[in-house]
């Protein structure tokens, strides 16, 4: 152990602290710690300066500034150099912990939502250095590895799949542009949520959902019975044609608010319970039935409304041939909306992603805390009596086939 010893005069001390208190005390600190560093220095060689000694097992090699920053303010010290082996010290050890840790909490805060200007603030307050927006942005950075990572991790077997988009702002070029976010959610055989994928996109057109879904399949993703999503017309032409074999549900929310658009102000109320007991009925043929009546009811009065009812009933009807327990969380896109809600929460604070890299970063940050979350969490659902069915209904085609 280093052994430092410290010799201040009267008049060096009378003269520091007749100044500002604060930048005494930091002067003061700088003394000490730079006798340290000597210290430290001296015994890695085996000879203080000048000194010739048999345990010399190094030189001095000048040194170099660095600054410290700590709650009594900024200070410099000189950090030895040796000609051959490099000087360490405990100092920089710990300070690089504490520096560590404070960025780690100024990641997290701006994940969680808090605008950068008040990071700024909370970090002044922690330890007297206000850092800047850029300075905060350069460390989210350390969350792109972990984000890509989730991002492209391999994928499985998910029956059920909800996508949508959302649009958020982001500066591109030089200008503001409305960016989508493309999201997918699965059901996994367990019966847990997962985030499958997202991606930042320029719009929403048919070859950029197709393109997304693309990059699903080749993550892994199979054994998708039905996906559920809006009527957006690039996304369902998009689902058809990356999975050819699998079912679509329209998202029964969607529909409903399609219809009230076009329903009279003094009958939305009514046709909006009716529509309601649609959806909520036991069987197909229930929910047919109650189709009729409010068809007939309401045809004269709101025709454009019951059309849009008409053509998109059997769309939003197809998780009827489920088992009873599963339709309620698949027939609508509510899920995947939740995290649109989410995401908007943060993006409300920041306004204006300053680039798409950012946007990213964050998203995935939202969502992978979220996925992390579903899956130690409790099932949404058994999945045994769907996997019973499927096996059965699978069974009753092969033996049609051999009959």
């Amino acid at each position: 152990m280093a052994q430092v010893n410290f010799t201040l005069d009267m008049e060096f001390l009378t003269g520091l602290f007749s100044q500002n208190k604060d930048e005494a005390f930091g002067k003061l600190m700088e003394a000490i710690l730079n006798q340290i560093l000597k210290a430290e220095s001296s015994e890695q060689l085996g000879a203080e300066q000048y000194e010739r000694s048999d345990s010399r097992c190094d030189y001095r090699n000048g040194s170099r500034t660095r600054e410290l920053t700590t709650r009594i303010g900024k200070i410099e010290l000189e950090v030895p150099r040796h000609r051959n082996i490099p000087f360490t010290t405990m100092l920089f050890e710990n300070y690089q912990r504490n520096e560590q840790a404070l960025i780690t909490t100024m990641v997290e805060m701006v994940v969680q939502g808090v605008s950068t200007r008040k990071v700024q603030k909370v970090t002044e307050e922690l330890c007297g250095k206000s850092f800047s927006k850029s300075t905060v942005s350069e460390a989210c950075r350390n969350l792109d590895i972990v984000v890509n990572e989730f991002k492209n991790r391999k994928l499985g077997r998910y029956p059920f799949v909800m996508a949508d988009a959302m649009y958020v702002k982001v500066r591109d070029d030089h200008r503001v542009h409305a960016k989508a976010v493309c999201i997918a959610i699965g059901i996994n055989p367990d019966g847990r949520k997962e985030i499958l994928g997202f991606k930042v996109c320029n719009g929403e057109k048919e070859s950029i959902w197709k393109e997304f879904f693309e990059e699903l399949v080749s993550r892994g993703l199979s054994g998708v019975d039905i996906v559920t999503s809006d009527n957006h017309k690039g996304l369902v032409n998009a689902i058809k044609e990356s999975f050819p074999n699998v079912s679509w549900q329209r998202c029964q929310v969607h529909l409903m608010r399609n219809i009230l658009d076009k329903t009279p102000k003094k009958y939305s109320e009514g046709l909006k319970n009716e529509l309601r007991t649609m959806f909520n009925a036991a069987t197909m043929a229930e929910a047919r039935r109650v189709k009729e009546e409010i068809y007939s009811e309401y045809i004269d009065v709101a025709s454009e409304a019951i059309k849009i009812m008409d053509e998109g009933f059997e769309d939003t009807m197809t998780i009827m041939a489920l088992p009873e327990k599963y339709r309620k969380s698949l027939r609508t896109s509510n899920i995947i909306e939740r995290e649109n809600r989410e995401i908007r929460r943060r993006e409300n604070v920041i306004q204006v992603f300053p680039n798409i890299a950012s946007a990213t970063r964050l998203i995935g940050a939202i969502l992978m805390d979220h996925h992390n979350d579903w899956i130690v969490s409790h099932r949404l659902f058994n999945m045994d009596e769907y996997f019973r069915e499927v096996f059965e209904i699978k069974k009753k085609i092969e033996q049609q086939k051999a009959a």
